[in-house]
């Protein structure tokens, strides 16, 4: 018995319905927020003029289900604005900017940024982001732990490019009907735009033809988080016999996260009027046998 409840599925049990001595809680396989209504919560990111909202990781009812992941949430950067100032000693991140534009800081340097951008910022360098503009800039921030023993490479410049520059491929496994932008792969990677992260495996953006999908799949070594940026269909989470007992409506902003060996995948509204879907997805490495940051 499946329950959709306060944004993320619950399986409860048969017996549990019977017994109710018998009932306890089951951890979710997987995770579901909407941008819009992610709560605000306060980081050390927050300044007056840079809101966090939280959707999957740190400040999220349920922190403690990434492993890998550590954050994963929405920066509101007010015009004139700027984010305090951080750096992690085993931590990595990805900015990716959805609307506006900014100056980003990175050590002793400073880069403009703008909608779409996407960067790679590793450990042990100081950065932060600002808006010197009048209007409002947005960005995702996805934080990820570096296991204490793995080797840290930070790169040798500034990592950065912009979404639209990378260029749409089909990738083995996976229909004509969904086409990739390859953004961000480890530092071994031969087929990504850049190539620099620990933990994090890919980066990527899914464009869909009406009615086209990824097919129900699922990662053995692999956590992944999807954000709809634009268009309509339904995300596949969960399972079933057949990996698609789990159909859910999807809009832009919604956000789902999926557990190691979660049912994942996406099919597009059918409507050949409908705009076009597109999908930011990022998938990061399991840490297994380890637990904490």
């Amino acid at each position: 018995m499946q329950r959709r409840w306060r944004g993320y599925l619950i399986l409860v049990p048969f017996a549990a319905t019977v017994l109710a001595a018998d009932e306890r809680p089951v951890v979710p396989t997987w995770l579901y927020r909407q941008l819009a209504h992610a709560p605000e919560v306060k980081t050390d990111l927050s300044t007056p003029t840079c809101r966090y909202k939280a959707v999957f990781g740190e400040g999220d009812s349920w922190a403690s289900l990434p492993r890998s992941l550590w954050r994963y949430g929405e920066v509101a950067v007010a015009p004139g604005g700027a984010c305090a100032e951080v750096n992690y000693p085993r931590i990595e991140e990805i900015y990716v900017v959805l609307e506006g534009a900014g100056t980003l800081r990175y050590g002793a340097e400073t880069h403009a940024v703008k909608r779409y951008d996407f960067m790679y910022l590793p450990p042990t360098v100081a950065h932060s982001i600002s808006n010197p503009s009048q209007a409002p800039l947005r960005l995702i921030v996805m934080s990820y732990r570096i296991p204490e023993g793995m080797r840290i490479r930070v790169p040798a410049r500034f990592q950065i490019a912009n979404i639209d520059d990378v260029p749409l491929q089909q990738v083995g496994g996976h229909p004509p009907s969904s086409l990739f932008r390859l953004l961000l792969g480890t530092t071994e990677s031969k087929r990504d735009r850049i190539a620099a992260a620990h933990v994090v495996t890919s980066l990527f953006v899914m464009e869909f033809a009406p009615g086209g999908t990824n097919f129900p799949h699922h990662h053995d070594t692999e956590e992944e988080a999807y954000l709809v940026l634009a268009g309509t269909g339904d995300i596949v989470a969960g399972g079933g016999m057949d990996g698609v007992m789990g159909k859910h409506p999807a809009k832009p902003g919604d956000a789902y996260f999926f557990r190691l060996n979660c049912t994942v995948g996406f099919y597009a509204s059918p409507n050949p009027g409908a705009e076009k879907a597109k999908i930011l997805a990022v998938r990061s490495l399991y840490p297994f046998g380890r637990r904490g940051p």
